[in-house]
């Protein structure tokens, strides 16, 4: 059970405490902020409204402690992640219980987090260890002109502190692939966890606490955007920003100062469609692309682009597998289950009555109750619409029909998102073509936009880097 046996220590009454010096502590103001459970829309649990002042203490703390840690012995950093790894797998069980009643999602994914996140963790000490063990030999009569008179050893250092800001989606495996890389590299960590998503988050500090890290290298602060969230971004003592989420990032870009900023804000993941593609595997892609976790997933599948001669059959196929997704809780394993607040659900149905409006063919009837917004396939979708080109974030899939690949290629280069695509057809070489004009970060052949394995690189639309999976 969440907040007892060995995690009993970090909740008070039934408030979470927030972790900072190596100590889980409860805000001096006696605020809480409350987490509602997406299912039944009443407060399931409730986590600290730390103050600036407090967040300042765990900024001074991991300042201090990130010294000593970047001595540490890399075999002891990786030694430390290692144990922590193995803790959090160990207890995936109240871990998985908090991302099915804040986040609401469906409890086999939930389990799947957590053990996926401790092996994340396992690998990135491992990697650690032998990337971060090397370094490099330079001699000066390398370049023209000059004599063998100089050497250079270079090596890699840590940052620093690093703010990391993890979505609600994946709250624990977001962060750990935040915490882990900082830590292993030397370099101190302050969470501030997503409000749903938060106790999850919690949980998981719990088992690096566990695992005996040094006071201070980890911290997490938790608490209402509104009140400490610019003051994290522009705090002078973060080194570093790591986050991944949406719009928030092009304000954090703006407002934080001169440090490196690691961020993933969203995607519009095309699906392009061509004469030739096997249409069952793409059906069964498309679906579980587009809609598993409700489509609360970067890399779902958020338009398909399919060529006008073989819509028809795809559509059709699409919907036979749409009607086999089941609906419901999430405790019950459901396909679909509850989005994560009702403004989510206000913004989705926005989307879905802007196409209405506009004519795109609903291929199922538009059914929401509360939170609860069943499977949706829209066809005949246009470039007009809103939901061809924004991100809902939930279990409706617009289908455009296009009369050329440069049509698919166009309309997928015109988004404001560039993270994932795909391509579907037998013919390699084209497949490879249309990718290469794909301004994506990652495009995978024959098959869905994926975060994953979570030991590949997670690209978004930056060069000089492309991923092309197959």
């Amino acid at each position: 059970m969440a907040g007892t046996g060995v995690f009993a220590e970090i909740i008070d009454g039934d408030v979470y405490k927030y972790y900072s010096e190596g100590e889980w502590r409860k805000a001096a103001s006696g605020k809480s902020v409350a987490i509602i459970n997406p299912t039944t829309r009443k407060t399931q649990y409730r986590v600290q409204a730390c103050s600036q002042e407090e967040v300042n203490k765990a900024m001074e703390i991991a300042k201090s402690a990130q010294k000593i840690w970047a001595k540490t012995p890399l075999w002891k950093r990786a030694e430390l992640l290692h144990k922590a790894a193995a803790i959090l797998k160990e207890h995936k069980a109240p871990i998985a219980e908090c991302l099915v009643k804040e986040i609401a999602k469906p409890a086999k994914d939930a389990v799947t987090e957590v053990v996926r996140s401790g092996d994340l963790v396992s690998y990135t000490a491992e990697e650690g260890v032998r990337i971060l063990g090397e370094g490099k030999f330079l001699v000066s009569d390398s370049f023209p002109g000059n004599e063998r008179s100089k050497y250079c050893l270079t090596s890699k250092i840590p940052l620093g502190v690093i703010l990391a800001i993890p979505p609600f989606n994946y709250p624990v495996n977001l962060a750990v692939s935040k915490i882990a890389p900082a830590l292993i590299a030397g370099n101190s960590i302050v969470l501030k966890p997503p409000t749903q998503g938060a106790v999850s988050a919690l949980h998981m500090v719990h088992c690096f606490h566990l695992a005996g890290f040094p006071k201070g290298v980890i911290s997490c602060v938790t608490g209402k955007g509104s009140e400490i969230g610019d003051f994290l971004t522009m705090h002078p003592g973060v080194n570093c920003i790591s986050f991944t989420g949406g719009d928030t990032g092009i304000a954090i870009s703006k407002k934080a100062s001169m440090i490196p900023l690691q961020m993933e804000l969203g995607g519009k993941d095309a699906c392009i469609v061509l004469e030739d593609a096997d249409l069952d595997l793409v059906a069964a892609n498309i679906v579980k692309g587009g809609f598993s976790y409700s489509g609360q997933r970067c890399t779902a599948v958020k338009v398909v682009l399919a060529m006008e001669s073989i819509a028809d059959t795809l559509v059709e196929k699409v919907n036979a597998k749409v009607a086999k997704l089941t609906v419901g809780p999430p405790e019950d394993d459901c396909d679909i289950t509850p989005v994560v607040s009702e403004s989510s659900a206000n913004f989705i149905e926005g989307l879905v009555m802007d196409a209405k409006q506009k004519g795109a063919t609903f291929c199922q009837e538009y059914r929401r109750e509360g939170n609860l917004i069943w499977p949706l396939l829209l066809d005949n979708v246009r470039p007009d619409m809103r939901i061809a080109w924004e991100e809902p974030f939930g279990p409706v899939l617009p289908v455009l029909r296009i009369n050329s690949v440069e049509e698919g290629i166009h309309h997928c280069n015109a988004s404001n998102f560039g993270l994932q695509g795909c391509v579907f057809t037998r013919d390699i070489n084209k497949a490879i073509l249309i990718s290469d004009a794909m301004e994506t970060g990652t495009v995978q052949i024959n098959s869905a936009p994926a975060r994953g394995p979570d030991h590949f690189p997670f690209q978004v639309n930056q060069p000089p880097h492309k991923l092309l999976l197959l």
